[in-house]
């Protein structure tokens, strides 16, 4: 890319979230591979590191870390400015076509020697920002066996001719993505409807399993049983008889929601509207793609590196850190808080061989 650090800048809506308290704790995929990098570098340690660098960070209720200027440009600053200060060349304009083992290290492009190399390139998510999938072809070249790369943390395609009527609409809402009658995976939060699909972080936090045959199935009342809820509107009706039911739904939902809701619901209310309610379901189409996704699912597979150094166990002298590896999080700070305690790891160790 033209600049370093282009994509931090897109992080968190522009402010960063660098980070999270409860990295530790978070259901990572390859949780266990993760665990050494994340233990040596919790909070605190997240907190120091850059400290070091002369930012300061502060955290939200929910754990989640940011810049205390609520601004990316001070993170990708901070890096910067320490880059400069330890000693580092940066070179911008310069894409990675090979690396080739050498017998004292590595050859880049056929002209840079390396004695070892740290792959820290991102997968495939917001290639306009420079993660453009080609870390995984460098390291196919090396050997290293990859895990397909699928998009994460992006919005869900999805068909329905509720979606005009709902479109800009915003839900807390639990979702479920079923295939066949099996749950994939679950989520509960925001939810934001679409031209064409689901967002919000609810929505993205199950997109990783997400593809044609899956269905979304929403909650949008989790705080209620579905006989809770059915108990609920029963009353209603019988203090406000003269209401339709959209209108007796709308006590509850946005009357957007509510008036769709009613499209969808089958037999006797207020039962059936209940479970209207509570299985509110859409036809997967698929994803936005790489284009719009925070994150990378699949990558290099971690079998072939060790987590107590970041060392490839194929190529001596060779490092993964980050989204190149097959490990990714859910929302809140915890894949960038894996690609700084995965860097660091790589980088002290590559340091000390």
């Amino acid at each position: 890319m033209p600049r370093a650090g282009k994509k931090i800048l897109a992080t968190g809506n522009g402010r960063c979230n660098l980070g999270n308290r409860y990295a530790q704790e978070h259901s990572y995929h390859n949780k266990d591979f993760a665990a050494p990098a994340l233990e040596q570098f919790g909070a605190g340690a997240c907190g120091a590191f850059f400290d070091a660098l002369g930012l300061a960070i502060h955290e939200d209720a929910e754990g989640r870390l940011y810049p205390r200027s609520n601004t990316a440009a001070s993170v990708l600053n901070a890096l910067r400015y320490g880059a400069a200060r330890a000693g580092c060349e940066i070179r911008c304009d310069c894409p990675v076509m090979s690396i080739k083992p050498a017998q004292d290290g590595f050859i880049i492009n056929n002209s840079i020697a390396a004695r070892r190399v740290i792959l820290a390139a991102g997968g495939c998510a917001a290639p306009a920002q420079g993660s453009d999938g080609s870390g995984f072809t460098l390291l196919r070249s090396l050997g290293h066996s990859i895990v397909e790369p699928k998009p994460a943390l992006v919005q869900l395609k999805v068909s329905s001719p509720l979606l005009h009527m709902l479109k800009g609409m915003r839900v807390q809402a639990g979702v479920r993505l079923v295939r066949d009658g099996r749950v994939l995976r679950e989520a509960a939060g925001e939810v934001l409807f679409t031209q064409d699909g689901l967002s919000g972080i609810a929505a993205m936090e199950v997109s990783r399993e997400a593809g044609p045959g899956c269905l979304a199935v929403l909650d949008l009342l989790p705080e209620y049983s579905t006989e809770k809820l059915a108990a609920l509107l029963s009353h209603w009706q019988g203090c406000c008889g003269d209401l339709s039911l959209a209108q007796v739904l709308a006590g509850l939902l946005p009357s957007r929601v509510a008036e769709a809701v009613v499209k969808t619901w089958e037999g006797n209310p207020p039962a059936a509207l209940a479970k209207a309610c509570t299985n509110f379901t859409f036809e997967v189409a698929g994803t936005r793609g790489f284009e719009h996704a925070q994150v990378t699912a699949g990558g290099a597979d971690v079998r072939s590196f060790d987590p107590l150094t970041m060392r490839s166990r194929v190529v001596p002298g060779l490092y993964a850190c980050g989204e190149a590896l097959d490990v990714d999080g859910g929302c809140g700070g915890f894949n960038l808080h894996w690609a700084w305690a995965s860097g660091v790891l790589a980088g002290s160790s590559a340091a000390s061989q």
